[in-house]
């Protein structure tokens, strides 16, 4: 019988690089060992940063991922390294965050996952942005404190 992490390429071996930008980055996975259970599983990074792709100066955010697996749920040391990944990728914030739920869900395909990107205030203006899958219907409000069906 094989160990379910023999697949896993970062986690114990610590000689790894940090991939230049997200294309590099790899989102691993491993085996829900509870996949008929609805459950949530918290992610955070409270020291994202980015670059503004205007003026090139670095952006600050605090991220977290909330979600429902499916079959496979995320290695967390390959997370560390994904969103690492972004320090000198010059992005819009929104960009940012979508692009993050969508790799999410391609490495995953999570039953539910909701991110949300906190970034630090820039001339005054603060900008959180939070995107979900499944999106959200029409008839639903796009907030995620205290309504529109979101993973919290």
């Amino acid at each position: 019988m094989s160990n379910i992490a023999d697949h896993l390429t970062l986690l114990g071996h610590s000689e790894n690089k940090l991939p230049a930008s997200p294309d590099e980055a790899r989102l691993e996975t491993f085996p829900n060992r509870t996949p008929g259970r609805n459950y949530r599983i918290t992610l955070n990074c409270h020291e994202f940063s980015s670059l503004c792709p205007v003026t090139g100066q670095p952006d600050y955010a605090s991220l977290e991922i909330v979600y429902v697996p499916a079959e496979k749920c995320i290695e967390t040391k390959s997370l560390k390294f994904y969103l690492a990944s972004f320090r000198n990728q010059p992005a819009f914030n929104e960009v940012i965050v979508n692009q993050i739920l969508d790799d999410f869900v391609k490495a995953c395909e999570p039953k539910q996952v909701h991110v949300r990107g906190e970034f630090g205030a820039r001339g005054g203006i603060q900008l959180t942005c939070d995107a979900r899958y499944p999106d959200w219907h029409d008839h639903e409000d796009a907030e995620c404190e205290g309504g529109g069906g979101c993973c919290h």
